[in-house]
């Protein structure tokens, strides 16, 4: 016991001190953690053996981040990224596969070992990239998606790797030589042992069925069973119990997906995707989101920690150039694959440089490859290094992509394409700022179909989160608007918070759909005409409701009934609406308003009147008395 609390005390502060120190010199804190990793490991020496296998409990932190990656994705949205799955990561993973191959050949490997170093390479680190992509705000750009569709693709790709690694096994490599010269099975096949399996020793045919029946009891799971069981755990009232079973959820999958032979990673994830739509999303990910962030931390850690410094210092110039030629061929690939993808500039720095690492996966596959002899124990711990170091070097790797961005004139930061949409309704609603989100809700709540757009990222995700669905894109582009059904729109909400977006957006609209029913949200009363000038049809000042009810709340104060102030609220609320069609009449954008006589003296009259008007509604409710 008090070992273990000596260690996870190691791990934590290391981590406490380390990652903060990263993040405020803007390094990010992967590199925080591997930094961290080192420092306990190899420089200091406080951990040591058991940080391999607390590896293997550390890699659930991957895990658990594809299934809130699956979360985020709608079926549709998976289906619609079909062709960057199979284009991109296809020819990314297949053509560094069989480049690394041919360089292990050229050094005088056999094809079989060659092959299996090439499959280990070519797969990128889902959980440093990611991570990194995500905390630099990148993971939404076309440059982000792209290098997630190839990562997604590597997961998926490990399967048959797994399945073709032990057809590739080398007799000879189970051999080892006596003292007296005879030639016995070494000890890791002598202690290799059977582990949990539902396809072991079954036919093709056999694993294949098997296969498939656990990814559909995954899904079959997740659409009709999921909320019954919530509604269960709900009707218990304790909070911990939504804790238990969104671990239970992504445990369960996972190791399902170890019986069969499967990536537990892809098997969470295809689980998140099914349930992207359920009411329990924002739930689950509430709960899962602390254990994946500890445990991804704790995985980059015991990378650094994993390091064998003994193993880099026998041979530093060969495992540093392996390191450094496998990011060479791997950036090279991906360049160029990006550019036939059409990828150009900054997003295309960002898709070649994220993925020119070695990835956690590539452990997996290693440790498998030797178990199945198909590496040799030598090159096995010089991949391992290779792997490690290559991950260490990627955040590095971000940061040059923010100094060639500079050095481009460009950002560090791409700007957000516009989200694809995928749907319409009657009403389209620009800008869901503090105006636009209520009308929204009142119009959804009374079954009315919204499309909503907003140009604000963070306050699309946030919609999101409360279970609204919202696109993200410039309102005042042609093209959005028509992706958003404009056509064929009944109403369009104009409520951005920009008022020239909005006199801009009114304009376009009135012109591309003369029957359309506009209603605009005005800044100022100057706004107001501009906007009628413009072509709305309804013209709300964003504080003229607010400022009325503040009036009638003042005049119920001050000793008038609350009939006779409602009364009066309402006399104003119509003079003041006729009086401004009036007065838009006469105004002119190009003289100030003070100086343009009709429209001062238009405005005095009206003034006149609206005394009147008040005036004598007090006296017909005095007459009624």
């Amino acid at each position: 016991m008090e070992g273990f609390l000596y260690q996870a005390t190691i791990y934590l502060a290391a981590a406490v001190i380390a990652v903060p120190i990263a993040a405020r010199l803007g390094l990010g804190s992967v590199l925080g953690y591997l930094a961290a990793g080192i420092l306990i490991g190899p420089v200091l020496g406080l951990v040591g053996h058991e940080t391999h296998d607390l590896q293997h409990f550390a890699e659930f932190g991957v895990v658990m981040m594809l299934f809130l990656i699956g979360l985020e994705l709608e079926p549709r949205a998976l289906w619609d990224m079909r062709h960057r799955l199979i284009g991109l990561g296809g020819l990314q993973v297949g053509v560094t596969t069989l480049a690394v191959m041919a360089g292990f050949m050229a050094l005088g490997y056999v094809w079989q070992i060659a092959l299996a170093a090439g499959m280990t390479l070519a797969l990128s680190s889902t959980a440093i990239v990611l991570q990194t992509l995500s905390e630099k705000g990148l993971i939404r750009t076309a440059g982000g998606r792209s290098a997630f569709s190839v990562l997604l693709t590597q997961d998926i790709a490990v399967i048959p790797m797994l399945a073709v690694l032990p057809l590739l096994a080398l007799p000879s490599l189970g051999l080892v030589a006596n003292p007296d010269g005879s030639l016995t099975r070494s000890s890791l096949e002598e202690d290799a042992h059977h582990t949990l399996s539902l396809v072991e020793g079954l036919p093709g045919w056999g694993v294949t069925l098997v296969t498939l029946g656990a990814v559909a009891a995954v899904i079959l799971t997740g659409v009709y069973l999921t909320a019954p069981v919530f509604r269960f755990i709900h009707s218990a009232r304790l909070r911990e119990m939504y804790t238990a079973l969104a671990l239970v959820i992504v445990v369960g999958i996972a190791f399902l997906m170890n019986l069969v032979g499967l990536s537990p990673a892809l098997g969470t994830f295809l689980a998140g995707v099914v349930l992207a739509n359920s009411e329990f999303r924002h739930e689950l990910e509430s709960d899962i989101e602390p254990f994946k962030g500890l445990l991804l931390g704790l995985f980059f850690i015991t990378v650094g920690a994993g390091i064998d410094f003994g193993v880099l210092l026998q041979a530093p110039g060969t495992i540093l150039g392996m390191a450094a030629t496998l990011i060479l061929i791997k950036g090279v690939i991906l360049f160029v694959i990006g550019r036939a993808f059409g990828l150009r500039r900054r997003r295309l720095m960002l898709f070649t440089l994220s993925l020119a690492q070695a990835g956690e996966f590539g452990f997996v596959l290693l440790s498998f490859s030797s178990q199945q002899q198909v590496i040799p124990p030598v090159l096995a711990e010089r991949l391992l290094l290779v792997i490690a170091l290559s991950m260490l070097i990627t955040p590095l790797l971000f940061l040059l992509y923010e100094w060639l961005s500079k050095k481009m004139g460009d950002p560090a930061t791409e700007a957000q394409e516009a989200d694809e949409i995928d749907e319409d309704g009657p009403v389209i609603i620009a800008g869901i700022g503090r105006f636009g989100q209520i009308v929204n809700r009142l119009a959804q709540s009374s079954g009315v179909r919204t499309v909503v757009l907003d140009n604000d990222m963070r306050t699309i995700e946030v919609m999101r989160r409360f279970g609204f669905k919202g696109y993200f894109g410039d309102p005042t582009r042609p093209d959005i608007l028509r992706a958003a059904g404009l056509e064929k729109a009944r109403v369009l909400v104009a409520a951005m918070d920009s008022p020239a977006a909005v006199t801009q957006l009114v304009h376009y609209a009135r012109k591309s759909r003369p029957d359309l029913h506009i209603i605009a949200r005005a800044h100022d009363r100057r706004h107001v005409y501009e906007l009628y000038q413009a072509g709305a049809d309804d013209i709300v000042r964003e504080t003229f409701d607010a400022s009325l009810r503040a009036g009638r709340y003042v005049l119920e104060n001050a000793g008038f009934s609350d009939y006779e102030a409602a009364r009066l609220e309402q006399a104003f609320y119509h003079h003041d609406r006729e009086a401004i069609r009036e007065l838009a009449e006469l105004w002119d954008p190009e003289v100030p308003a003070d100086q343009n006589a009709d429209y001062v003296t238009r405005a005095k009259e009206l003034e006149k009147d609206l005394e009147a008007a008040l005036h004598a509604v007090l006296s017909d409710d005095d007459e009624a008395a």
